[in-house]
């Protein structure tokens, strides 16, 4: 598969299919009997991914998918119910309408990984329905205070369930934010890279897919920034490079 593309943003039901299908994605979702659509949620509704271009993605992956493949749309929100969200935003009303199950991550069972890899944590509960699927972050360009931006790998923090990692006294996930929060972003990435991402960069006029690190360089310089001063960009940039 190529790094990744960006093409013009005409709408999500014309832009988004005529993207996946250019990285031929309806060949390699055939390989995987779980598809996990992984958008990003928050009580900011201009931050969140929008429902409708979650709807382009999965539609198009319902029609390429193989029979027994089972679809879910997974998020751990921060600070809030996921379920909440997953009702104030439309996601309840797009799984019902599409046959797909919702995924609470803050309350799925987990594994917990150990790795030499990870930089900061000892272990992670990891949630374990992600180790052995297709996993598609789909997330929607935005600037960030904590994250520099909001892209393809800083939408994994949802992965970190807040069972296990908030605080007694806090509603937030509060012990991923121990460091600079660009370790909390690497480590978790160290278990499990997203297999594809879809960039919401319509803001910009376009929409962005392929390999996740390859798209968010392109989202920090669509939002003129250099990769290279995005900590958590940088970050894992350089780790997967001392180790090739």
């Amino acid at each position: 598969m190529v790094k990744g593309v960006s093409i013009k943003f005409y709408s999500y039901n014309e832009t988004v299919p005529k993207i996946l299908e250019l990285l031929k994605l309806q060949h390699e979702i055939k390989k995987y009997d779980k598809i996990i659509l992984k958008p990003f949620l928050s009580e900011d509704e201009g931050k969140s991914t929008p429902k409708e271009f979650v709807e382009a993605t999965l539609k198009f992956v319902l029609q390429h998918k193989n029979p027994i493949t089972e679809i879910f749309i997974a998020e751990g929100a921060d600070g809030l119910p996921t379920d909440d969200l997953f009702e104030s935003l439309g996601y309840k009303k797009l799984a019902e309408q599409y046959s797909v199950s919702l995924i609470d991550l803050n309350n799925t069972e987990t594994e917990e990984v150990e790795s030499s890899d990870f930089l900061k944590f000892q272990t992670i509960n990891y949630p374990k329905i992600l180790l052995n699927s297709f996993l598609i972050s789909l997330s929607k360009i935005s600037e960030d205070e904590e994250t520099h931006i909001s892209g393809s790998l800083s939408n994994l923090l949802g992965l970190y369930p807040s069972s296990h990692y908030k605080g007694f006294f806090s509603k937030t996930k509060n012990k991923i934010r121990k460091w600079p929060i660009k370790y909390s972003i690497h480590d978790i990435v160290k278990i499990k890279m997203p297999d594809f991402s879809i960039l919401d960069a319509s803001s910009k006029g376009l929409i962005l897919a392929g390999l996740p690190l390859e798209i968010d360089k392109q989202a920090a310089k669509l939002l003129d920034k250099d990769w290279r001063n995005v900590p958590y960009i940088k970050l894992i940039d350089d780790s997967i490079h001392k180790d090739e």
